[in-house]
């Protein structure tokens, strides 16, 4: 099992810009629904952006700490606008 709070430390490990939202879906500790904004995503599609993000949780995905991932990747402008809707 891993907390959120390791999710969010081994996302902003990678990423040190990132705002991260973690949510346990199942209470369960491998079930997350996870929202990042980073302006490292400027410039990249999703599928890039989601590498980037299952780059920096690869170990816990490949041990299976986590079983299934709910993405959600955004640039601090898309956010913005996001907020606003």
């Amino acid at each position: 099992m891993i907390s959120p709070q390791q999710v969010e430390v081994m996302i902003k490990t990678q990423m040190p810009d990132a705002q991260v939202q973690v949510q346990d879906l199942t209470g369960g500790g491998d079930h997350y629904q996870v929202v990042v904004v980073s302006s490292q995503f400027e410039g990249k599609g999703l599928v890039q952006q989601h590498q980037l993000v299952y780059g920096a949780l690869q170990q816990a995905m490949s041990s299976e700490a986590i079983h299934a991932l709910a993405l959600k990747t955004y640039t601090p402008q898309d956010w913005q606008a996001a907020q606003t809707v």
